[in-house]
Parts: structure tokens; C-alpha cells; sequence
């Protein structure tokens, strides 16, 4: 089964281990560090980030390190523009309204 992006991100366990890879790679070890789970539990998130293209590995050495794929959270980016704009357009009438009630008090 082929997953896509957003059934990644849907984890709370995968965003936050996109978040402690966002700023420097790191090894399964030292991930799985941070949770309190299972070091099997963690490489299963790694490798569901890993089959949608959100993390890569780089091998040192006989360690494998992680790190955040970038440009394949442009994707998201994009899918959420469309409702940062609705939201942006909803709050410009909104603040049109209430300059226009503040002017008729």
C-alpha cells in the first residue's frame, strides 16, 4: 500500500519526530531516546516517513542517520495555502466590519 504524505503527518509520533529531525540528523537510537516507546515502534515510523519521501537516510559509518526532507513539505505547504488564503480573505471582512461599526458608533 503506497501512503501519501498527509497519513504521515496524521501521527502525532511522526510530526514530532519530523520536529527533533528538522534541526540536525539523527540515529534511530538516539530518536527513539526521546520516546517512550519501543525502539521497534519508532523504526516503523521512520519507515512509513521514509516511504512518503519526508525523511532520508544517510549511512556513517555503521550508523544510520535521519534527517527531514525539506522540499517534500513543500507539498503541504501548498495543499494548506489554499485555506490560508480563505482565512486571510474571511479575517480582511471581518476587520472591514468591525472599522465599519466602529465608524457608525
Amino acid at each position: 500500500m503506497r501512503r501519501d504524505i498527509f497519513q504521515a503527518v496524521a501521527d502525532p509520533t511522526r510530526r514530532a519526530i519530523m520536529v527533533l529531525i528538522a534541526a540536525q540528523a539523527l540515529t534511530p537510537n538516539a530518536i527513539a531516546a526521546h520516546f517512550d516507546t519501543t525502539r521497534q515502534a519508532v523504526s516503523k515510523h521512520l519507515k512509513i516517513l521514509a516511504e512518503c519521501e519526508l525523511i532520508t537516510q544517510e549511512h556513517k559509518g555503521r550508523e544510520i542517520y535521519y534527517q527531514l526532507e525539506l522540499s517534500k513539505m513543500k507539498e503541504i505547504d501548498i495543499w494548506l495555502e489554499q485555506f490560508r488564503k480563505m482565512w486571510e480573505d474571511r479575517f480582511s471582512q471581518l476587520d472591514n466590519l468591525l472599522s465599519n461599526l466602529n465608524q457608525q458608533i
